[in-house]
C-alpha cells in the first residue's frame, strides 16, 4: 500500500498529538512527536539555568546545543512512545505547566528549530509518518500529501488542559492555564522563524465542539482518501 507522510499543525491543546498517534496506530506509520522534542529542549534549558521567569540566557542555550541528543522510547506495553533526552526518560516530566510556559520563547530560537527540523527531516524521508507540530505542513514537510490545521476556542483549549493537568494531580488554575494557552497563541504566531500559519493547501478541523471519535473519522478519511488518490 502506498505510504504518504501526514502533517498536522495547529494551536496548544487542540488534540493534535493524539490524533497523530491514532492516526500512526491504524495505519502502522510512524509517529514523531515534535512539540516533546521542543519540551525536551527547554526542559534541557531549565536544568541549566539558561532560561527562568526573569531571565534567558540564549548565548548559553547555542553553545550546549550540541550537548542535547533527543530520542524517542517505545515501551512494549504501551502505543506512544517516550520522550529521551541523552538517554534518560523524561516523559512525566516535559508534560507540566511550567515546562509549557517556557516551551514557546524557546522554540523561536532560529538555531533550535534548524536543529530540530533537521531531525525530523530524517525521521520523515521513507514517508509513512504522522508528525504533529506548529510548522510541519509549512517548513519541515511542505509537499506532504495530507496538511491538518486544528483550531478550537481558547476557553476549550484551556479547559481540556486544565482537566489534564488535575487528573495529573498537578495543582493549577483554570486562569494561569487559560493565560498560558493564550501566550503561547501570541508567541507562536508572531516569531519570525516559522510562526504558526495554516499551510495554503492544508485543511482547517475545528474541534471546539467535536469529540475525540468523531474527530479521528474524519481525519482518517481523509487519510485514507489521500493514500487511495481519490482527492
Amino acid at each position: 500500500m502506498k505510504k504518504i507522510t501526514i502533517a498536522i499543525d495547529g494551536y496548544s491543546s487542540t488534540g493534535k498529538s493524539t490524533v497523530a498517534k491514532q492516526l500512526a496506530d491504524y495505519l502502522d506509520y510512524i509517529y514523531v512527536d515534535t512539540g516533546a522534542m521542543y519540551r525536551a529542549v527547554t526542559y534541557f534549558a531549565m536544568h541549566h539555568g539558561f532560561i527562568s521567569e526573569n531571565h534567558f540566557d540564549k548565548e548559553g542555550l547555542l553553545n550546549s546545543l550540541d550537548q542535547i541528543t533527543i530520542g524517542f522510547e517505545k515501551a512494549p506495553q504501551f502505543e506512544t512512545a517516550d520522550v529521551l533526552l541523552n538517554g534518560k526518560n523524561i516523559e512525566s516530566e516535559i508534560r507540566t505547566l511550567e515546562v509549557s510556559s517556557f516551551v514557546s520563547p524557546i522554540a523561536t530560537v532560529p538555531e533550535v528549530r534548524r536543529k530540530l527540523v533537521h531531525q525530523q527531516q530524517l525521521l520523515g524521508q521513507q514517508k509513512g509518518i504522522a508528525m504533529d507540530g506548529r510548522d510541519i505542513g509549512t517548513v519541515v514537510f511542505p509537499n506532504a500529501e495530507l496538511k491538518i490545521f486544528m483550531n478550537a476556542s481558547a476557553a476549550k483549549r484551556a479547559n481540556r488542559r486544565y482537566e489534564e493537568l488535575i487528573e495529573r494531580g498537578d495543582k493549577v488554575t483554570y486562569q494561569k492555564v487559560y493565560d498560558n494557552v493564550v501566550e503561547r497563541d501570541r508567541i507562536d504566531t508572531t516569531r519570525e522563524d516559522s510562526p504558526l500559519v495554516m499551510a495554503a493547501d492544508a485543511i482547517e478541523i475545528d474541534n471546539s465542539d467535536m469529540n475525540m471519535e468523531d474527530q479521528f473519522q474524519i481525519i482518517l478519511q481523509l487519510a485514507k482518501d489521500r493514500i487511495a488518490g481519490r482527492i
